[in-house]
């Protein structure tokens, strides 16, 4: 059985041509959509995955992350009943600290730093008169040091030397160290000096300094595990105390391991990771690798040489990882929105030209041009057009961005290529199809109905697909998917459906509107409300002009919400970090001159609130017979409340009022529900009864910490637990000014840097410039959008305009009319579409995560840009304005008796 030859479509290209050049203008007009939109849509992808590994290397750098790893030392016990000094235990701590490293396999290995091995002393006392100054011996090492130069003295020797054995519960073992410059001279020593120590059971510890040193390269990662090694560190042991170390060197570790208990000891090794070297790739094997190292990880409370990891770098990971998925789904959003404006525009540009080509293609089709040769003429014009177009665009993109992905181009693509050849040939079937209009009346409402049936099948199928995405956003959230590669499609197309639904219910109820006005106009007497109010309710049918212009202003003000709901957000987030315009957190030295310090801000130019308070991160407190960890507040509450209810957006402080029985009223507040109002709390006291608490409230966000407990500085002062001050909240314009020109020492919080910081973030700064470029892209569509639709509508419009200029209607009459047609469906667009944006925002904000990269344990409060708003509807109802004339100027040449004789204007 022969199969019957297939036939291709013959294409006269002279024809495709001579359209090509005829209708240059719609045609470049679309490929200019195009190749705006494929680079928005190219290169977005790319940006986002590059802005993936700067948010990896920015949080890793912000939270840090050090990979610890510790075990016990090998016993050393000696053969007799005694212990054995061990001098090479320094190269064991060097076996130690390469065992670990090939622990971490090459990938992880790859992101580090070179590691630092140490072994740190238990802190003891110096007990020369101060219970305040604290010791430890510490010994570092890493592959190229830490190098010092000694200035006195020389480095620690060895006590003995060999395998000596120590009796059990002999004398101390007299150990050697070296001290830095400042250490020495805040202690008052020189070399061959003894440091009076003893730990917490009051074993005397004999140490000797053998030497001063200056360190070669303070910036050397060593010295960041024991900075107390540098200089003495205050507060480091508690409110008044200072904390001091000695270096022990190779030769001196094994005396040190003498000189404390068997499991006093243990080897140390810290790994930093390195933020330049990790991707968003390798962040995801490194932290698969850093979990799997946890889980392997030996007990705690092992006394044995198995390694035990801890670290934070999971989390980290892990907290980044949801930062890019958020922002990568808060990407999609906007994008989706963009394609759905594109393609409507590209509809439009499609319907212009195929209103051009009607005659054209009704004589090619007279002439007995068949439609499936005449379908294939117009695709192989729309794919031309349309893919030189997306290459233009996906160049531009490759040349702005690390790339160009081509996923989010296809549906423009498709629409550019695929609408025009659509409208067109069903243009040309519909010129010369032979089905009359019946002559019955039921059968010409049989077939209105079907018609209007069909639209209605349409827009209940987008309705229901827009209840469908909001349902999937609502419930599962826009968070689905892991990674630059966003989420689920229905969740992120939720925006764009809504709008769609909105712009459809719009269009239906503007024929009624344009109805009503003309019923209204008739009853007038000017003849322009008439006319122009005829003209708007004859094209106020068209479904896609309006629905084109609706969507893209409604996506436009979507985007500006996003927009400033983002920003105000990340202000938030940083007023409530630092809780005023300026912190300053007084250092330990300080503290007894708070009280003084914070008069001294008040009294300064600009100040307006000063509030000085008692803030323990991690205070002992037992709620319900269970230990918990939360921030401490001890505040004098009337001024912490005018401070917040005056001069910051954080809630109002809530009224802390007597609760009877002696309780000490509390506000409290928690990240895992753990506190709540109600409950009973104490603060333990050393040698006296814990203070009891009651929880009378929800207590205000007090930086960036999850448990809260805030406390009336003098309710708690008359219960017997009097307040030190170490923190410095200011507000007003010279709070800044005042708090970083103080000469306290301490740590410095500006308002302004923390929110600078913030803005600048990679992820929050690639989703606000998103989202002024969707917006502006969409405001330019819709402009674009309003100039197609009023192109489409201009033949017939000043056809009719000039005929009724041969009845006394003037130049600038007809302008006016021709505006009144114009300006119902731009109405409906600029009032209607920035109400629907708005009305969506509202619902669909709170699902789209944006508190993850806010900062804010919830999503940020909606805010609405009234300003970005109204310019959308100027820009739109201005746009008007333009073409009216434009379009007067182009067909003013036209002769009243040409148009009348050919009835074409």
């Amino acid at each position: 059985m022969r199969w019957p030859a297939v036939r291709l479509p013959m294409v006269h290209w002279p024809s495709v041509r001579g359209r090509a050049r005829a209708d240059a203008g719609p045609l470049l007009l679309a490929a200019a959509v195009v190749a705006v939109v494929t680079l928005l849509a190219g290169a977005v992808p790319p940006l986002l995955y590059a802005t993936a590994d700067d948010a990896v290397q920015d949080g890793v750098r912000r939270a840090g992350g050090d990979l610890l790893v510790h075990a016990g030392l090998e016993r050393d016990d000696g053969l007799t009943s005694g212990r054995v000094r061990a001098p090479r235990l320094a190269e064991d701590v060097d076996d130690f600290r390469d065992r670990a490293t090939d622990e971490l396999g090459p990938g992880l290995r790859a992101a580090l730093r070179p590691p630092v091995a140490a072994v740190i002393s238990p802190t003891l006392k110096i007990t020369d008169g101060s219970v305040l100054r604290t010791f430890q011996l510490a010994y570092l090492a890493h592959a190229a040091g830490p190098e010092v130069t000694w200035i006195a003295g020389g480095p620690p020797g060895p006590s003995a030397d060999g395998h000596a054995e120590v009796a059990y519960g002999g004398p101390p073992w007299p150990v050697r160290v070296g001290l830095s410059e400042a250490d020495a001279a805040a202690l008052n020593v020189r070399p061959g000096a003894r440091i009076p120590l003893a730990d917490g059971q009051g074993n005397v510890k004999k140490v000797q300094v053998s030497g001063i040193f200056r360190v070669a390269d303070s910036a050397d990662p060593a010295w960041r595990f024991v900075p107390s090694l540098l200089r003495p560190v205050p507060g480091a042991d508690g409110v008044g105390t200072t904390r001091f170390a000695g270096l022990l060197s190779r030769d001196s570790l094994p005396d040190a391991r003498l000189a404390f208990d068997q499991d006093e000891l243990e080897r140390t090794v810290w790994f930093t990771p390195e933020p330049s070297r990790l991707t968003w790739d390798s962040a995801q094997a490194v932290a698969a690798k850093v979990v799997a190292l946890k889980a392997a990880s030996g007990s705690s409370g092992a006394r044995d040489g198995s390694l035990k990891w801890e670290t934070r770098l999971d989390g980290v990971l892990r907290d980044v990882r949801s930062q890019v998925a958020a922002a990568s789904a808060q990407a999609s959003v906007l994008l989706t929105g963009v394609l759905t404006a594109a393609v409507l525009v590209l509809l439009l540009a499609a319907d212009l030209l195929v209103r051009r080509r009607a005659p054209a293609l009704a004589a090619a089709r007279q002439r007995g041009m068949s439609l499936p040769g005449l379908g294939s003429e117009l695709l192989i014009e729309s794919a031309v057009v349309a893919l030189s177009a997306a290459a233009a665009g996906l160049a531009l993109a490759h040349a702005v961005a690390p790339g160009a992905s081509w996923g989010w181009v296809i549906p423009v693509v498709l629409a550019a290529v695929v609408a025009g050849p659509a409208f067109g040939t069903l243009a040309a079937a519909r010129s010369t199809r032979d089905r009359r209009v019946p002559a019955n009346r039921s059968a010409r409402r049989w077939a209105r109905h079907t018609v209007e049936l069909r639209r209605a099948a349409l827009e209940v199928a987008v309705l229901i697909a827009a209840v469908v995405a909001f349902v999937a956003l609502y419930q599962r959230g826009i968070l689905p998917g892991d990674g630059p590669d966003g989420g689920g499609v229905l969740p992120a197309s939720a925006p764009a459906l809504g709008v769609l639904a909105g712009a459809l219910l719009l269009v239906r109820l503007l024929p009624v509107g344009t109805g009503l006005v003309l019923r209204q106009a008739l009853r007038s007497r000017r003849p322009l409300a008439v006319f122009g109010g005829a003209r708007a309710a004859a094209t106020s049918a068209r479904v896609l002009p309006v629905l084109a212009l609706v969507t893209c202003a409604a996506l436009a003000s979507f985007a500006f919400t996003l927009d400033a709901t983002v920003d105000q957000g990340v202000e938030e987030s940083a007023w409530r970090t630092v809780g005023a315009d300026a912190r300053l957190d007084v250092g330990p030295a300080s503290v007894p001159a708070t009280a003084a310090l914070a008069r001294r801000v008040a009294a300064a130019p600009g100040v307006r609130q000063v509030v000085a308070a008692q803030v323990t991160d991690r205070a002992r407190v037992v709620a319900d017979s269970r230990a918990v960890a939360p921030r401490l507040v001890i505040v004098d509450a009337s001024a912490f409340r005018r401070l917040q209810t005056a001069s910051t957006p954080m809630p109002e402080l809530a009224r802390l009022g007597a609760t009877g029985g002696g309780d000490v009223p509390a506000l409290v507040r928690s990240s895992d529900g753990g506190l709540r109002p109600g409950m009973r709390l104490e603060l333990p006291r050393d040698g006296a009864p814990a203070v009891r608490l009651t929880a009378v409230g929800t207590a205000p966000a007090v930086g960036d910490a999850g448990d809260v407990v805030l406390v009336d500085a003098g309710a708690l002062a008359a219960a017997g637990m009097p307040s030190v001050p170490n923190t410095v909240w200011a507000t007003g314009p010279g709070a800044a000014r005042a708090v970083a020109g103080s000469s306290a020492a301490g740590n410095t919080v500006l308002r302004e840097d923390v929110l600078r910081e913030r803005r600048a973030a990679p992820l929050t700064s690639g989703l606000l410039r998103l989202a002024w470029a969707s917006a502006a892209t969409l405001l330019a569509l819709g402009l674009l959008g309003l100039a197609l639709g009023a192109a489409a509508g201009a033949p017939e419009r000043w056809q009719t305009l000039t005929r009724l200029r041969t009845l006394g209607l003037r130049p600038r009459e007809a302008r006016w009319v021709a505006a009144g047609e114009l300006l119902p469906p731009v109405l409906v667009a600029a009032v209607g579409g920035p109400l629907l944006g708005v009305l969506l925002a509202r619902p669909m904000l709170d699902s789209l995560a944006l508190g993850l990269l806010t900062g804010q344990a919830a999503g940020p409060a909606l805010v609405l840009p009234w300003w970005r708003l109204g310019l959308v509807a100027v820009a739109l109802s201005a746009a008007v304005a333009v073409v009216v004339p434009i379009e007067s100027a182009l067909r003013r040449r036209r002769r009243l008796s040409e148009v009348l004789r050919a009835g074409d204007g």
